[in-house]
């Protein structure tokens, strides 16, 4: 799976970079036929703790499945984006076989 990161306003460490891949590695459990991923990583300006904003396009024959979310940590908002994207890949999955 290729998969491009791309941090908007600061540059993502390399420690972040290896979660953000591993993670999205395990996707290809619940559905191999996934082309590719594309991560934005967003740093808000506002006085509110959670201005981390992960946003996730996963490439998919068919249809592209997109997921933002928003946290305090990119780490806890990656997480997040992959468990919505646990769940759009294996309804996706079920409505190509017909179930």
């Amino acid at each position: 799976m290729d998969v491009k990161i791309q941090s908007i306003k600061f540059d993502a460490d390399k420690k972040l970079v290896e979660f953000i891949n591993s993670k999205l590695a395990k996707l290809q459990r619940f559905y191999d036929a996934i082309i590719g991923a594309e991560v934005f990583l967003k740093l808000e300006n506002s006085q509110d703790m959670e201005n981390k904003i992960v946003e996730v396009k996963l490439l998919i024959p068919g249809n592209d499945l997109f997921v933002e979310r928003q946290a305090k940590t990119f780490e806890e908002g990656v997480d997040d984006c992959l468990e919505v994207l646990k769940r759009q890949v294996t309804k996706h999955k079920e409505k190509q076989r017909g179930i």
